[in-house]
C-alpha cells in the first residue's frame, strides 16, 4: 500500500444516544469528543442514533426515531408552487 494515502484505522468507541449503549471497534471514523472507555485508554467518541440495541428490528420493540424537521425541510423543498 501506498503511504499517506490512506485514512488512519483506529479504535474508536461508538454511543448509541437512544439506549445508552456503547461499544469499541475499529474506524477510520474521527471525532473531536473523547471518552476513557473501561481499559484505562482514552478514545475517540462517535454518537450513534440507532444501533442493534435500539433498531425495532434487533429489539421487537417501537422505538421513535427523532426525525424532526426532515420531513418539513422536504415539504419546503419540493412542495408544489
Amino acid at each position: 500500500m501506498k503511504k499517506g494515502i490512506h485514512p488512519e484505522y483506529k479504535e474508536v468507541v461508538f454511543h448509541d444516544t437512544q439506549s445508552d449503549y456503547k461499544f469499541i471497534t475499529k474506524s477510520t471514523m474521527t471525532s473531536k469528543d473523547t471518552i476513557k472507555w473501561e481499559d484505562g485508554n482514552t478514545y475517540p467518541l462517535i454518537k450513534i442514533e440507532v444501533s442493534s440495541a435500539s433498531h425495532p428490528f434487533y429489539t421487537g420493540k417501537k422505538i421513535f426515531v427523532d426525525t424532526a424537521g426532515r420531513v418539513e425541510k422536504f415539504n419546503r423543498r419540493y412542495k408544489k408552487k
